[in-house]
């Protein structure tokens, strides 16, 4: 035990963010790249809160970080007093009206790259004094970094573990069919989804939400066995696609991706039938506290735009 000097000691933000991060990541390195920060601050800023609380927060090894007891013990209430302190910090953004500022956006993979590009122009435009920082990364990551106040808002596909966060649905969006070139179905626009049976299916890695998006598709298909038998699976859609155009299979593709990943050489795509056609739905979510409805409502507009300039891009109707 540290010698105990807590009865004067306040700790600071950056000590329970260092604190925080070193217990959900277990490694100093990875915290430190979280936080944005070096690796020396970070283990001072740890030091600092070990210090003044008189106590060990944690085991510090070559190979593993691991809490102590007390660090178990007061892990929950740092994590109160970060999360309280995104809750005046929304509040205190709600009271000026606007969205202005350092906003972090969580963004998953199979949206990022399609609309980020005419949505930056967009916000600049719409929101001039907006700072936007962007996180793509899978959606059940995303959700606890939105729960811990490590982003603000996240553009994600339902359905999502809610955690409290509200959420705004901003456009629906059809999955196509990716095929390699000269394919029997390539152009078609009337493919029905029971096709897939006779398909080799590939698929995003588990932990996509594509990926369980195709999967229900699937199931709806009564393809589902022919998907999941596959061996190849990626973690990037354009890896995806890539395999496509190697022969070695097709996949179902977002409509906004079709501009880009359907541009690909060796590449061709269908539309499935009019009454059958799969889609997914792509929502705003964001803290019930955060505040801002109406700002971040017109946000989601933005997003929906950016979106719908992505299909035009694609040569698709929304």
């Amino acid at each position: 035990m540290i010698a105990n000097t807590y009865q004067d000691f306040r700790p600071s933000l950056p000590q329970l963010r260092a604190f925080t991060a070193i217990a959900a990541h277990g490694h100093f390195r990875e915290a430190a790249a979280k936080l944005g920060i070096s690796q020396p601050s970070l283990s001072q800023a740890l030091a600092s809160l070990e210090e003044g609380l008189g106590y060990q927060l944690v085991e510090r090894s070559t190979r593993k970080v691991m809490l102590t007891a007390v660090g178990q013990a007061l892990l929950p209430y740092a994590n109160d007093v970060l999360t309280a302190t995104e809750s005046f910090i929304g509040q205190a953004r709600r009271f000026g009206g606007t969205l202005a500022g350092p906003l972090t956006i969580g963004v998953i993979p199979t949206i990022a790259p399609y609309i980020l590009p005419q949505l930056w122009v967009m916000l600049q435009h719409e929101f001039p004094d907006l700072e936007p920082r962007i996180m793509e990364d899978r959606t059940a990551h995303l959700v606890d970094a939105l729960a811990a106040g490590d982003i603000d808002i996240a553009l994600m596909s339902p359905p999502v573990a809610n955690k409290g966060l509200t959420r705004i649905d901003l456009y629906d969006e059809e999955f196509y069919l990716l095929l390699p070139s000269e394919h029997e179905l390539e152009g078609r626009q009337d493919v029905p989804t029971s096709e897939l049976r006779e398909l080799d299916l590939l698929l995003l890695d588990e932990g996509h939400c594509l990926r369980d998006q195709v999967l229900e598709v699937c199931r709806t298909a009564r393809a589902e066995e022919q998907a999941q038998n596959t061996d190849t699976r990626t973690a990037s859609l354009s890896t995806l696609v890539y395999c496509v155009a190697g022969g070695l299979g097709t996949t179902l593709l977002p409509a906004s991706a079709i501009a880009f990943e359907g541009s690909r050489d060796g590449v061709s795509f269908a539309r499935f039938a009019a009454e059958q056609r799969p889609q997914r739905t792509v929502s705003l979510y964001y803290r019930a506290n955060f505040g801002l409805d109406e700002e971040l409502a017109r946000f989601g507009e933005v997003v929906r735009k950016a979106w719908q300039l992505a299909l035009e891009e694609g040569q698709l109707e929304a």
